[in-house]
C-alpha cells in the first residue's frame, strides 16, 4: 500500500506534467479506479490552481527605502554620551578618592611621630600596627573596589587624552 506522501509526490508530478508518458498513464487510470487517489488528485488540483491565481509579488523597486523609511519613524536611544551626566561621574570618582585618601590620612595620624628608631626618618615602624585597621574583611573588600574604581577613573582620563591627541594630529 502507498503512503500519502508517495501519493502525494506523483500526483504533483502528474500536475506539473514532469513525468513521462507511461507513467502518466498509469496515474490516470489509478485516478479513475481508485478513490484515494482521485480525491488526492482533486485537493491538490484546487491548491494548484489557487497558487496560481494569487500570483506571487515581487516587492518594490523602492522596497528597502520604505522599509528604512518606515525605520526612521520610530525613536532611536541616544548614544550614552548624551543621557550620562558626567558632573556625577566626576563627583563619584572624587568620593572614592577622598575615601582612599581620608584613610591614608587617618593611618598616618596613628603613627607615633616622636618615636625614635633605627631608621634615618626616626619613625619607629615597628609599633605601627596595620592589622587592627586592616584585618576586617568589608575594608579589605571596600579598598579593592576602591583600587579598581580609582584605576577606571585613570583609563578614563588617560583615553580622554588620548582621543583629544588623535584629534590635534
Amino acid at each position: 500500500m502507498e503512503t500519502q506522501k508517495h501519493i502525494e509526490e506523483h500526483l504533483w508530478d502528474y500536475i506539473d506534467g514532469t513525468i513521462s508518458s507511461e507513467e502518466k498513464t498509469i496515474i490516470e487510470q489509478l485516478l479513475l479506479s481508485n478513490t484515494e487517489w482521485k480525491n488526492k488528485y482533486l485537493e491538490l488540483l484546487e491548491t494548484h490552481r489557487i497558487l496560481q491565481s494569487s500570483g506571487l509579488e515581487a516587492p518594490s523597486l523602492r522596497f528597502t527605502k520604505n522599509v528604512m523609511e518606515g525605520i526612521s519613524k520610530y525613536h532611536i536611544a541616544p548614544a550614552t554620551k548624551t543621557y550620562i551626566n558626567k558632573r556625577i561621574i566626576w563627583g563619584i570618582g572624587f568620593f572614592f578618592i577622598a575615601i582612599f585618601v581620608g584613610f591614608l590620612v587617618y593611618g598616618f595620624g596613628q603613627i607615633d611621630w616622636t618615636a625614635k628608631g633605627d631608621n634615618n626618618l626616626s619613625i619607629d615602624l615597628s609599633r605601627l600596627d596595620i592589622n587592627k585597621f586592616f584585618n576586617n574583611t568589608y575594608i579589605n573588600i571596600f579598598m579593592m573596589i576602591n583600587v579598581v574604581l580609582g584605576l577606571f577613573l585613570l583609563d578614563n582620563y588617560f583615553s580622554h587624552k588620548r582621543k583629544s591627541f588623535q584629534k590635534k594630529v
